[in-house]
């Protein structure tokens, strides 16, 4: 039986911490904080990582009708997500935070529109079309799964002597 790292708080503010920690993980791919709670963190992102490697694959198609700007009906096959792929989605949604993407300062708001055009959560997207593939590849070629975060010691926070570390996505 895993034992859980308590980090002397409540149940709901723990919770609560390790998921924010993970969205930024997650999200930027590093996150500098105590040993503590990197070790908590770590576990729950990659408990994630593997639900998402075991499920990115599933997808089925679908024939939508459309009307164009011409008011013609249009059939066009659209690929959603298959009932696995969406259940582990939907999952996944619930253990992280919803980040919103970011517009650079000097990118054209045009530009910005057309980038994210067509999608609603990009932390997901993020997760089931760069993270899920690129481990999935990585399992087959070491034959190993799991490891897909590391931990580096830092030096110790100068204010209660707390061991600090980086947590990143290997």
């Amino acid at each position: 039986m895993a034992k859980i790292i308590k980090l002397n708080l409540p149940t709901k503010e723990r919770m609560a911490l390790i998921r924010s920690q993970a969205t930024a993980l997650l999200w930027y791919g590093k996150v500098e904080t105590t040993l503590a709670r990197a070790k908590a963190t770590q576990s729950y992102t990659e408990k994630l990582i593997t639900l998402a490697m075991n499920t990115y694959k599933d997808a089925a198609k679908a024939i939508k009708n459309d009307v164009d700007k011409k008011g013609v009906k249009v059939k066009k096959e659209v690929i959603n997500d298959g009932p696995k792929k969406l259940a582990a989605r939907r999952k996944i949604m619930s253990k992280l935070y919803d980040i919103q993407e970011q517009r650079d300062g000097k990118e054209p708001k045009a530009a910005f529109k057309a980038r994210i055009e067509n999608i609603n959560h990009p932390l997901l997207e993020k997760i089931f079309n760069v993270y899920a593939p690129k481990y999935d590849e990585r399992a087959e070629k070491l034959g190993q799964r799991g490891g897909y975060t590391r931990i580096i010691k830092l030096d110790t926070r100068k204010g209660d002597n707390a061991q600090m570390v980086r947590i990143e996505l290997v």
